[in-house]
């Protein structure tokens, strides 16, 4: 038998076991792969399922997953995609828990061709904006629009008036909102491995979480030195004031953010607690400077996320998830939220996010009407009481 013909008969006999033994190795990882991706999708849809308003359509995500099945956000094809994000300290805390005290609204160009850039703006709404309650015939400020909508409709009322009242200032169509509480937000800052902040001078606030309150038996239980009082007033009959009753305020036993919080110059890496405190800080400077902050810290926040290996490693992104649940609202379909996620990451950290917060100043375009009723508190109002230099300023964030 010739050598050449000897050779490929022997072939098959001695080849077949390791290539066999090649395709158990494949095997092995095919499953480890499809385990892991399995119980990934599973948490995935249990979290999806909390946050969403009922829309977590599974089988829709599953269609929309496959090959060829087109997926598109609205407003994707006119170059826009709206997002409304609100932050408040969470569903059943003390002290106004839905009362959405951070109210942005991201914009995303997404990108089309080689040619074209991805771009995103971030422009604040301050929460004392004077509007009127969508389908109510009163105002209030905004940031009680949420929580006047969580009565009407829970876990989706809320979502749709401030969807409704946002679009009618900003002059844009907002199909999608997030909102996030203070737990998610610091789980959150903590799933990516805390944020960077870098401050040209010294950062303090000394005041706003030493406030003290009337004291009680179980939080506010230090009294003030020298002593603070909160008195009730009563009017007599023909006009004039006494003081009826007053108590004693207290401060918190456990302060937060340490009572005195501060942050030195140059760069300081937070935490979940430090991000939130210094993202909530106002009394000894203003809402409009907190809005400030709020954006660096989503700016930082964006950064990590999107930085090298954050979102190719499990562990972070299981943490992610984790940061969700309960602690966020959404009106995004699973397979919307991974197709902002692609759209997201095309932006990446050195693209610029045009950055606003509306405020008194004559660019900020509100005014702080000195004869409104005192009932109403502090309020804002449009520079010229209307909103037409506010929509002209949203339909050209993207163009800056």
């Amino acid at each position: 038998m010739p050598f050449g013909t000897e050779q490929s008969s022997l072939s098959p006999e001695k080849g077949a076991p390791k290539k066999r033994r090649v395709w158990r190795v494949v095997l092995f990882f095919i499953v480890i792969f499809l385990l892991t991706g399995g119980v990934f999708a599973w948490k995935t849809g249990v979290v999806l399922n909390k946050v969403s308003q009922g829309n977590a359509n599974i089988f829709k995500s599953l269609v929309k997953s496959m090959p060829g099945v087109e997926k598109k956000l609205q407003g994707e094809d006119e170059g826009r995609i709206n997002i409304l994000l609100l932050g408040m300290r969470g569903e059943g805390v003390e002290g106004g828990g839905l009362l959405a005290d951070t109210i942005m609204v991201l914009s995303i160009h997404p990108k089309e061709n080689d040619q074209d850039a991805t771009r995103a703006s971030l422009i604040s709404i301050p929460r004392d904006f004077y509007v009127t309650v969508p389908g109510q015939n009163w105002q209030s400020k905004i940031n009680a629009v949420y929580a006047e909508g969580e009565k009407r409709e829970l876990h989706k009322g809320g979502i749709d008036d401030m969807r409704t009242a946002v679009s009618g200032i900003t002059g844009l169509s907002i199909p999608y909102a997030i909102t996030i509480n203070f737990q998610g937000f610091k789980d959150l800052v903590n799933a990516l491995g805390g944020v960077a902040v870098t401050l040209s001078e010294p950062f303090e606030e000394a005041l706003q979480f030493r406030e003290p309150h009337v004291c009680d038996s179980y939080v506010f239980t230090v009294p003030t030195r020298p002593p603070q009082y909160e008195h009730k007033y009563y009017t007599r009959k023909d006009g004039t004031r006494y003081i009826a009753k007053s108590y004693l305020l207290c401060y918190n036993s456990n302060l937060e953010c340490g009572g005195d919080f501060k942050l030195p110059v140059g760069e300081s890496m937070l935490d979940g607690d430090k991000a939130l405190c210094y993202a909530r800080a106002r009394y000894t400077s203003n809402d409009f400077e907190r809005a400030k902050r709020q954006q660096q810290v989503i700016q930082s926040i964006k950064d990590k996320a999107l930085s090298s290996g954050t979102l190719t490693n499990f562990e972070t992104i299981n943490g992610i998830l984790d940061s969700l649940g309960d602690n966020v609202r959404t009106n995004f379909e699973a397979w919307e939220m991974k197709r902002l996620f692609d759209l997201y990451k095309k932006i990446g950290t050195e693209s610029k996010l045009n950055q606003k917060v509306l405020d008194t100043t004559e660019e900020g375009l509100l005014y702080h009407p000195e004869n409104s009723n005192p009932a109403a508190g502090y309020i804002l109002l449009p520079q010229g009481d209307n909103y037409d230099r506010i929509q002209e300023l949203f339909k050209n964030s993207l163009n800056e």
